[in-house]
């Protein structure tokens, strides 16, 4: 356990410290995206990350409705990638 501590430590530190960059303006915000548009981003997530590898796209909204939002983008998700049950048979 003694010999973990000083990792925990840095990674805890490297995570404030990277966390600390992380800003956007709310200046100007008119329609935040809901349920649908979360639902739409999820859905299409694996292009978005492609896109984002060679632009600068976002994959995620900001600023969002908040929880439906994730709600829509989680279904979205899901739908795309098959929602991770459909191969755990026994």
């Amino acid at each position: 356990m003694k010999k973990r501590m000083p990792l925990l430590i840095v990674l805890l530190l490297g995570a404030i410290l990277f966390t600390a960059c992380a800003t956007h303006s709310l200046e100007n915000v008119t329609g935040l995206p809901g349920f649908l548009k979360g639902l739409l981003h999820g859905f299409i997530l694996l292009f978005s990350f492609i896109g984002s590898l060679f632009t600068d796209y976002e994959i995620y909204a900001f600023p969002n409705a908040g929880g439906w939002y994730d709600f829509g983008f989680l279904l979205g998700v899901m739908m795309f990638f098959g929602g991770g049950g459909a191969k755990a048979r026994c």
